[in-house]
């Protein structure tokens, strides 16, 4: 702690008087294991320490970020930033940097996970690997911890620690392929057996396809589709500079969606992933964005909260001075049915297993195009009677949780994967009333 904090000071002196600074440095250990064919290919490990400064000068502002390991790249970091902030105009609309503030006690840390080895690594594979003997499993599992140090010019400090571990991969049976997907604060507590048998029996399910025609089917998606869905609503309409700007869907206080549907931000929560602070070193909190159907919130970084006479939600995300802030840790509330309850409820519809490649057409709609892929099976009269063609659908996602649209939600909220990556998102799969179909993935 006290190396780190002296960097920052380091830091801090070299930008000078008259100038705002914040300073973000993240340290830690990436590992990742590979495998492919059944077997593990590339195990690499790689020792962080990145930090990301932005300065203002008069109103004029600027960001560099780099790997700094000694006194040469720390300089050349610090000059990048001020040559770059002295050559841009000024913005009429920076905040400033916070001031001192308490950044809450909590950390989502497991020292195990912190400590991985490869061969721990090789464990979950190898038991993803056996869930599917006669077919070729490829995939990753990966460990990372992450201690992440912030201070600003004003005197801010605030320092938080955050372990994930992640599984995820496909068995292949030589015509198809089935996907399972984890994500944990500890490595010990992925389930790769379950894992690895979930995308066993989706590839062996999908030997045999066909097409269906296009058109609207009621559905039940996986986790991952809904993380899909939950990600796609929180950057192009919880996003308060979206907001600001008439382009979100959102319309607060307002019955936007069914009334099962309940979905926060909440970087606090227990089962979370995240450090308790943003990049700008603010505190994250909770965030309702829907309660019981009704849109309530919006998240913030400091920016948009100063435009917006509020105060920021502690949302703010690399970059996030183009796209705006960011619901990183999404909970959406589950609820009591399992799968194959809400697949006995389906008289002719589909389940999906995963969403891939989706594209926003109409933000104010929320209106997506995308494919199905890795486990795609056509239910009738409440099971599931085949394999079918991946397709393609577009459908606004605001529409499709709309109200009375959700037929049913699972009892299986876990952390799923997304179009934006894992770890974001906390879901439930999901049973809705309609979705939208358009033709085979080639059309």
């Amino acid at each position: 702690m006290t190396h780190r904090h002296d960097m920052l000071e380091k830091v801090l002196d070299r930008v000078g008087n008259g100038v705002e600074a914040e300073i973000r440095l993240v340290t830690g250990v990436e590992s990742l294991t590979r495998f492919a064919n059944s077997f593990i290919h590339q195990n690499v490990s790689e020792e962080i320490s990145l930090m990301s400064l932005r300065v203002a000068l008069d109103g004029r502002v600027a960001s560099a970020s780099g790997t700094v390991t000694d006194e040469e790249t720390l300089e050349r970091l610090v000059a990048t930033a001020i040559d770059a902030a002295q050559r841009q105009p000024i913005d009429p609309e920076w905040p400033g940097v916070k001031n001192p503030a308490i950044t809450p006690a909590i950390e989502h840390w497991d020292a195990e996970t912190a400590q991985a080895a490869p061969e721990d690594r090789a464990r979950k594979v190898k038991e993803f690997v056996d869930a599917g003997p006669s077919m070729k499993a490829a995939g990753y599992c990966s460990t990372s911890a992450a201690e992440v140090f912030f201070v600003n010019t004003n005197g801010h400090f605030a320092a938080g620690r955050a372990t994930t571990a992640i599984l995820d991969g496909i068995h292949q049976t030589g015509h198809s392929a089935g996907s399972g997907h984890q994500t944990s604060r500890d490595l010990a507590g992925i389930d790769a057996m379950a894992v690895g048998a979930l995308a066993a029996q989706r590839a062996v399910d999908s030997v045999d396809t066909y097409d269906v025609k296009p058109g609207d089917y009621e559905v039940v998606l996986s986790q991952e589709c809904v993380a899909t869905i939950a990600i796609f609503l929180g950057a192009y309409g919880f996003n308060a500079k979206v907001y600001n700007e008439g382009m979100s869907f959102v319309e607060l206080g307002t019955q936007q969606f069914d009334e099962a549907f309940t979905m926060a931000d909440d970087a606090l929560d227990d089962r979370g992933l995240e450090v308790p602070f943003d990049v700008e070193g603010t505190s994250r909190r909770r965030v309702d964005l829907v309660t019981g159907g009704v849109t309530r919130g919006l998240t913030y970084d400091r920016r948009t909260a100063a435009k917006a006479g509020l105060e920021s939600t502690g949302n703010a995300v690399p970059g996030g001075d183009g796209f705006g802030p960011m619901a990183t840790q999404v909970f959406i509330d589950q609820g009591e049915r399992t799968v194959d309850e809400m697949i006995a409820d389906v008289e002719r519809g589909l389940y999906v297993a995963t969403f891939n490649y989706c594209r926003v057409l109409d933000p104010k709609s929320l209106a997506v195009t995308g494919l199905t892929r890795n486990g795609t099976f056509m239910i009738e009269n409440g099971k599931i009677s085949g394999a079918v063609n991946g397709l393609r659908f577009t459908q606004s996602f605001v529409d499709a949780l709309g109200p009375e649209r959700i037929l049913g939600l699972g009892n299986d909220a876990r952390w799923a994967d997304s179009e934006f990556g894992p770890a974001l998102m906390h879901a439930p799969s999901m049973h809705l009333a309609s979705w939208h179909f358009t033709g085979g993935t080639d059309g």
